[in-house]
């Protein structure tokens, strides 16, 4: 009896078996993404202002509160167009109940400028448009169990710097 096509069968169940535990393991991998918070903004209504700031549209904002209960790497990813806001700042603090509180550090805050990157077929010339900034963080269990009141439970504000009318998608997503 050949032992050749068992050899063969070994080598074959080994290579299924590293290709399948790489692309769990890969941190690339869609798979191994789970999105904790997502929402599109296409409408001025959907941005509101904070009680005893005056409403002009610099003070607008998009506020949400969500829960994130683990520590990990989180990453924030756009859906955008040329239309977009030019500049969407993004604040993470701990949650404080419905008052936007400064008193306490933040979880994540950057403002990200938006950039288009031209593109040229035969026929055209065209753009796709991504914000550019420190889209990548990392919450440690500390940061999540040090709100006073809600351990876990966060405010994500999304100011859109007084841009209103263009649309943009945004995903908080856990990497691991």
């Amino acid at each position: 009896m050949s032992k050749k096509p068992i050899i063969g069968g070994i080598i074959l169940v080994a290579i299924i078996g590293v290709v399948f535990v790489g692309a769990q393991i890969n941190p690339d991998n869609p798979e191994n993404e789970e999105v904790v918070f997502h929402v599109t903004l296409a409408d001025p209504s959907q941005y509101k202002c904070e009680p005893g700031f005056r409403c002009e549209d610099h003070h607008l904002h998009y506020r949400v509160d969500t829960y994130i209960g683990e520590e990990g790497v989180y990453m924030f990813r756009f859906v955008a167009n040329g239309d977009s806001p030019k500049v969407l700042s993004v604040r993470i603090s701990n949650w404080h109940g419905s008052m936007v509180t400064t008193d306490e550090p933040l979880l994540f805050s950057e403002s990200f400028i938006l950039k288009g990157t031209p593109h040229e077929s035969e026929t055209s010339l065209y753009y796709t448009w991504d914000y550019d900034g420190q889209k990548k963080f990392s919450i440690s269990e500390a940061d999540i169990f040090s709100s006073k009141i809600a351990p876990g439970c966060c405010q994500i504000i999304i100011n859109p710097n007084g841009d209103l009318m263009g649309p943009v998608s945004v995903d908080l997503i856990k990497l691991r």
